[in-house]
């Protein structure tokens, strides 16, 4: 695989994608092909960017890097957050938060989680109820104030989901950016709730399902992919070719077979409290397995200290490359 060294595309040249020359076109083709999708796979990548780029006010990094620590350009990390940074779904939690905040209605909560309790019934992902859900949610915030979303969104951190942040994970993601690398969440959670965990993590922004903003308002829309699966791989070569990242000297890490072509992509490949599929896997491709479920339970159980240590224990450090 190609990796990538220098920006493919001119600064900002996705935040308009329907607006290509031949010869950035010719050059996106190129780039797909090695990566084994089609360029308007690659295009739709493009445009999770700007839609990203649009939930956060024009620029898809949220956090300016620490300026006592060199940057080390081009190495990024790649975070799931789902059953990686977060126990449970992040959407599910946002979700039953805005119920309480009364941003839904009664029984626009019910149709929500008729389709998550199918989710657990059927005890795996599979692409299509995925698709179908991650719909289901986006037409439930249609008309509603995206303004309004993220403010209650910043609330719901607080009060409901800083507190199931796996300990490890965040301290693998901390000490790539004390290593002067990238961290970006990548998600099919709403972009603009990921957004808000990246923001309040310190993280360098976030990818996540898009839904069209028109005058303040959620259209219900879908722009660009469902970051689910090939999904996430369009987004971040999308956003490699962008911001210059050479992804040979990337990571990623996930819980989830599903995120295997992310995976798959990068220089680097972590399982994070892996599914047994994925575990497989990480074992036949001599991939680093993590698993800091049990870490999550002694900080429950017995407070901070222990679950830190366990987390340095359980642990690995990251070495410049």
């Amino acid at each position: 695989m190609a990796a990538l060294r220098g920006r493919y595309l001119n600064p900002g040249a996705y935040l308009d994608p329907e607006a290509f020359d031949a010869e950035t076109n010719a050059k996106i083709d190129r780039l797909a092909d090695s990566y084994e999708m089609t360029g308007d796979e690659f295009r739709t990548g493009l445009r999770n960017l700007q839609g990203a780029s649009m939930a956060a006010g024009g620029s898809n990094r949220l956090n300016t890097p620490d300026p006592t620590i060199p940057q080390d350009l081009g190495a990024a990390a790649f975070f799931d957050v789902d059953n990686t940074l977060i126990k449970g779904a992040s959407l599910l939690v946002f979700a039953r938060g805005l119920a309480r905040k009364k941003f839904f209605t009664v029984g626009e909560i019910l149709q929500f989680l008729w389709m998550q309790a199918k989710f657990r019934v059927m005890g795996k992902e599979n692409a299509g109820d995925i698709a179908s859900g991650r719909q289901q949610a986006l037409q439930l915030v249609a008309g509603h104030k995206e303004q309004d979303l993220i403010q209650l969104g910043e609330e719901i951190w607080a009060q409901n989901m800083a507190e199931r942040i796996f300990p490890g994970t965040k301290e693998l993601a901390d000490k790539h950016l004390r290593a002067g690398h990238e961290v970006w969440l990548v998600t099919a959670s709403p972009v603009q709730l990921a957004q808000i965990i990246a923001r309040e993590l310190g993280f360098t922004g976030a990818l996540g399902t898009v839904t069209e903003v028109k005058d303040g308002k959620f259209t219900g829309n879908m722009v660009g992919d469902i970051l689910h699966g090939p999904g996430k791989k369009h987004a971040v070569l999308a956003l490699a070719a962008s911001e210059g990242l050479d992804l040979e000297r990337c990571t990623a890490y996930s819980d989830s077979s599903n995120d295997l072509p992310m995976l798959s992509m990068v220089g680097t490949a972590v399982a994070v409290n892996p599914d047994s599929e994925l575990r497989r896997i990480a074992k036949a491709r001599d991939w680093e397995i993590r698993d800091y479920r049990r870490t999550r339970r002694i900080l429950k159980r017995y407070g901070a200290p222990a679950a830190g240590a366990a987390a340095v224990a359980g642990g690995y450090w990251i070495k410049r490359r």
